[in-house]
């Protein structure tokens, strides 16, 4: 009996066996017919473009969203900043001036337009016009004592200036991840424009009138903040550009002069920090 039981239990293990090898093998595609021919593996396209994307360095960080759109393709931008100020002194003292009488203002506009070439890209025209008068009828500057100090005096003083000024600007928007309402901003821009001026001095009167012209190209990065669906506000600040400056003098109609100047600026310019407001339909 013992002999007969464990050849029995070894039949039972071999077919067990036998059942587990059979379901192991790979199933076949189609009507399961044996034979035929295993299915093909089909590749994804793009599959490759969305591996690289997301081994891109600039999502790890988690700063940007390369396949996030924040200003879409054949969006329009239309927008511009708009400043004025004024002031008034009587027998006003700053520090060593004294008795400053004066008065004056600054007004400027600069109206803006630009075009969604892509997807975050854009491509603009800017116009700049200022105008400014400052006129001071009286002012004193002291230092030292009455005896021995420096005692400078100035009775009459006018100067009105205007300039006015066309640029071209490409931008590059960065999304801040998914984030629709908040986004940094590249602008390179170039600008051309031109200036006239007028000097009026002492008594008697000396008069010189300036006219000239002015080159630019500049970077300016900023941030952009959404305060509803189509409306923006845009803080930029310049950081770094070049600029040409040539201009000519005539005094009293009979002294001429001409002077040229050129600068380089790689650092930030708190002069040139602009908030605007911009519409995007």
């Amino acid at each position: 009996m013992t002999r007969r039981a464990v050849k029995l239990l070894a039949v039972l293990a071999g077919l067990l066996l036998a059942a587990q090898l059979r379901g192991a093998e790979p199933e076949t595609a189609g009507s399961g017919i044996a034979g035929s021919a295993p299915a093909a593996q089909v590749s994804v396209p793009g599959s490759l473009a969305a591996q690289s994307a997301a081994e891109d360095p600039r999502r790890e960080r988690g700063l940007v969203d390369i396949s996030h759109v924040f200003v879409p393709e054949g969006q329009w931008i239309f927008g511009g900043t708009a400043s004025y100020s004024t002031h008034t002194n009587a027998s006003y003292t700053f520090f060593v001036v004294e008795n400053i009488d004066s008065e004056g203002y600054t007004f400027k506009v600069s109206p803006m337009i630009g075009y969604a070439l892509r997807n975050n890209m854009a491509l603009g025209g800017r116009f700049i016009y200022g105008r400014s008068l400052l006129r001071v009828d009286s002012g004193e500057l002291n230092l030292g004592d009455e005896e021995s100090g420096t005692h400078l005096s100035a009775e009459y003083y006018y100067t009105l200036r205007h300039s006015y000024s066309a640029a071209l600007f490409w931008r590059q928007y960065i999304p801040l991840g998914r984030n629709k309402r908040f986004a940094l901003f590249n602008e390179i821009s170039f600008t051309a424009g031109g200036h006239q001026k007028k000097f009026a001095a002492d008594q008697p009167v000396r008069g010189t009138f300036e006219t000239g012209y002015s080159l630019s190209l500049g970077v300016s990065p900023g941030i952009i903040a959404f305060a509803s669906n189509t409306m923006a506000v845009e803080v930029n600040v310049g950081v770094m550009g070049v600029s040409y400056t040539r201009a000519r003098q005539d005094q009293n109609h009979v002294h001429e002069a001409e002077f040229k100047s050129s600068f380089m600026n790689f650092k930030v310019n708190l002069l040139s920090i602009g908030l605007g407001v911009s519409f995007y339909l």
